[in-house]
């Protein structure tokens, strides 16, 4: 299952610098994970200090 982000996300780029597939890139409003390319590696929840990437 892909991660997804949720409302909570603060636009702060650790997620995205930290997957390793780069499936992750700015939304219109938050970050967005891509969930053809994310591998659910888990790198994005590690590193998300407001803790938005979750398990669908």
């Amino acid at each position: 299952m892909a991660y997804k982000i949720s409302d909570a996300c603060i636009s702060c780029g650790a997620c995205a610098e930290n997957c390793p597939v780069n499936a992750i890139s700015q939304g219109a409003t938050q970050y967005e994970i891509d969930p053809e390319v994310c591998i659910s590696c888990g790198a994005c929840a590690g590193v998300c200090p407001v803790g938005a990437p979750s398990e669908e």
